[in-house]
């Protein structure tokens, strides 16, 4: 369990180095696109409530609309309804 602490803070340290050396322009870009994934996670909640479909948003959901924009909240849907 030590070293899967030791792996995850390791990991943690190594993408905040490179997200802090990244231009500001990408930084901005970054967080324009989990906006927009947010908005698009809640029209899929609002509108998939219908029909049945739920993404929670977290963490996790906001980094991979944040980064796969559009396509990232189709994998969500896709995801979700297969498990």
């Amino acid at each position: 369990m030590q070293y899967f602490v030791l792996f995850l803070t390791v990991l943690a340290v190594i993408i905040m180095a490179k997200f802090l050396s990244w231009p500001f322009k990408n930084i901005l870009k970054l967080i324009f696109n989990i906006l927009v994934g947010l908005i698009m996670i809640l029209l899929v909640n609002c509108f998939g409530a219908k029909i049945g479909i739920h993404i929670n948003f977290n963490v996790v959901t906001a980094i991979v609309s944040g980064i796969l924009g559009i396509p990232g909240v189709i994998c969500l849907i896709i995801l979700n309804y297969i498990f």
